[in-house]
This record gives structure tokens, C-alpha cells and sequence, in this order.
């Protein structure tokens, strides 16, 4: 589910209109610090014949006033196959500006801060994989799409936190490997009957949640609604309401609409939904993704005035990882 589906292009909208959409995040005293550069990247992008993929943890005066396409990774790879544009922007970090290329090889992927990485990504690498298999032989490897290419091109096929138990049920195999997220692992390890071997990386956000934490949230806002993210720890996924990916979470709360709710995951998430949701309301007991928050609206404009910064996957690598990531569009 997209946030912003049914909306009307931020492209055909004048930036008053666009205010509304942030008007409870951004004080109206610091809209115009915003405006300049907000006109700037919609005039840049009809010139360039630019899209913006903006992923749900960028903050809302990306999210709601020049991304075109929004949602988790798995939205972001299926709709960067469909765009006709000419140049990719992606507001997020550097392994799904990879994915971006990789399904569009044709097309020129940007992305606004080369610094924005990934502690998952970061944490494996292909010849990690390669010892994977010599130790497993003949187990298959569902690597998470938050993973460089290089991993990708050493995996068998890639999922996403919202279609990982799909994706491992898949391949008819008693017993696969699934990297790099240790705990979103075990998590899907509860959920089938699929053996799942694990690698030890952690995403730096969801790691440090507790089930303390939970325990705190219910006492301070009794009645509250806890989602959890799924590259949360298994003991912080076990007492939480609802488990999903960032998808999923909007998917929950589109539909239950709770009157107080708290999304266990990065601390953009809960303002960019809360604008579809005014009525109700959004606890935020949420951790920061330093990487997420390199993206800003200057970089942004930056990126596409100057045309940088571009990226490219190794043609070695690129036939390997794009077939790993097409062959996971395939699992519905």
C-alpha cells in the first residue's frame, strides 16, 4: 500500500497545497526555509524527466511534498521497473539505489549522499556467501534485499521483511540460508516449518528496542496499539500487537485505525503516516536512522541540478543480482 496513492501528484500541486500536507510537522515560520528548495527539485525534476522514490523512513517534506513513488523496499523495486523517467532519484540509501539499477540498466539512479549506507549491508560480504555455501552445500541463500549487490549476485533469490516467509516457502527446500538479518530471521523461523540458517548483522535502528520499552509504552499510554518492525529482536516482536513491515504497518492501521498506536521502527515512519491519519493518535518511541537522515531537501536539489551522484553496479556483479531480485518480483 502506498501513502500516497490516490493523491494527486506533488508535481501538479502548488506549494501551498504541498504545506498542508506537513503543516503539523513543519512550523509554518520555517515553510519558506523549505519552499525554495521544494520548487527548485519539482522545476528540476520535469526538466530532467526525474522520479523520486522516496522510502517511508525519509522525513515528510521529502516524503509528502517531491517523492513520487513512496513505500518500503519491496513497493520501491516493483515500481522502479514501471516508471518511464529518465533519471532515478532515490531518497533512501545506497543499496536501494543498487536495487534501482539493477532493475532499470538503461536509466540514470542517483542518489543524493553517498554516505548513506547500511549497517545490514555493511555487515556481509560476497565472500562471506561464498563460505556460506562451501559450508552448506546445496542449501539455497534468501539474502534481504538490504544487501549490496555483491551479496546479491552470490544469493539465489532476494525478499523483502514484507515477503520473506513467501519467498523462503518458495523454494521447496527443508532448510535455507537467510542473511543478513539475524532477527528478522528468527522471526520468519517461527512462522514455517522451513529450517532457516542465520547471519549474525543487525540493523543499528530496530536492534535496540526492548520488550522494557513495550512494557513502558503500555503503562504511560494505556490502550496503545504496539507495531512492531521485523528486524526488531524476537523478544520485542513477541509482546508487540502486530508484526510487519513498514507496508504492512500502514496496511494495519489503514484498516484497524486504532485510536492510539506506536510503530516500533524508525521515527520518520510514524510522521508520514500520522498525515493520512490526523484523527488519530501516533505515540513515537522511535530511534533514528542516521543513514535515512543524510537525504535532505538541499542535497536533493543538489543532486539533480548537478546531476550526482550517479550509481552503477559492475557489469560482473549486475546479471547475478538482477536475477537474484527478479526472481523475487516473481513470489506473490
Amino acid at each position: 500500500m502506498s501513502l500516497n496513492e490516490g493523491i494527486p501528484s506533488t508535481a501538479a500541486m502548488p506549494l501551498p497545497a504541498l504545506y498542508q500536507r506537513v503543516r503539523h510537522h513543519v512550523p509554518a515560520v520555517e515553510w519558506p526555509a523549505y519552499a525554495g528548495d521544494i520548487e527548485a527539485i519539482l522545476r528540476l525534476k520535469a526538466a530532467r524527466n526525474a522520479v523520486i522514490l522516496a522510502h517511508n523512513y525519509q522525513t515528510p517534506e521529502i516524503f509528502h511534498t517531491v517523492a513520487d513513488i513512496v513505500g518500503d523496499s519491496l513497493a520501491l523495486a516493483r515500481e522502479a521497473v514501471n516508471t518511464d523517467a529518465d533519471v532515478i532519484l532515490l531518497a533512501g540509501v545506497h543499496f536501494m539505489a543498487e536495487t534501482a539499477k539493477l532493475l532499470n540498466p538503461e536509466k540514470t539512479v542517483l542518489i543524493a549522499d553517498t554516505r548513506a549506507g547500511c549497517s545490514l549491508a555493511e555487515s556481509i560480504t560476497g565472500a562471506d556467501v561464498r563460505l556460506l555455501r562451501q559450508r552448506y552445500p546445496g542449501v539455497p541463500i534468501v539474502t534481504y534485499v538490504n544487501s549490496s549487490a555483491e551479496v546479491k549476485a552470490e544469493s539465489d533469490i532476494c525478499c523483502t521483511s514484507g515477503n520473506a516467509k513467501k519467498v523462503v516457502e518458495s523454494l521447496g527446500a527443508p532448510k535455507v540460508i537467510m542473511l543478513p538479518d539475524e532477527y528478522l530471521a528468527q522471526n520468519i523461523a517461527k512462522q514455517t516449518k522451513v529450517e532457516i540458517v542465520a547471519w549474525k548483522g543487525h540493523c543499528e535502528v530496530h536492534e535496540r528496542f526492548t520488550p522494557g520499552d513495550i512494557a513502558e509504552l503500555r503503562k504511560s499510554y494505556p490502550g496503545v496499539t504496539v507495531l512492531a518492525h521485523p528486524e526488531c529482536p524476537p523478544e520485542v516482536v513477541a509482546v508487540a500487537d502486530f508484526t510487519g513491515s513498514t507496508a504492512g504497518m500502514i496496511g494495519y492501521v489503514g484498516q484497524h485505525k486504532p485510536a492510539r498506536v506506536a510503530l516500533i521502527t524508525e521515527c520518520s515512519m510514524s510522521d508520514n503516516v500520522a498525515v493520512a491519519h490526523p484523527g488519530l493518535e501516533f505515540v513515537r518511541p522511535c530511534n533514528l536512522c542516521p543513514h535515512m537522515k543524510r537525504t535532505t531537501l538541499p542535497k536533493i536539489r543538489r543532486a539533480l541540478e548537478t546531476m550526482t551522484h550517479e550509481v552503477t553496479v559492475p557489469e560482473h556483479l549486475a546479471g547475478r543480482a538482477r536475477a537474484a531480485v527478479e526472481r523475487m518480483l516473481t513470489v506473490r
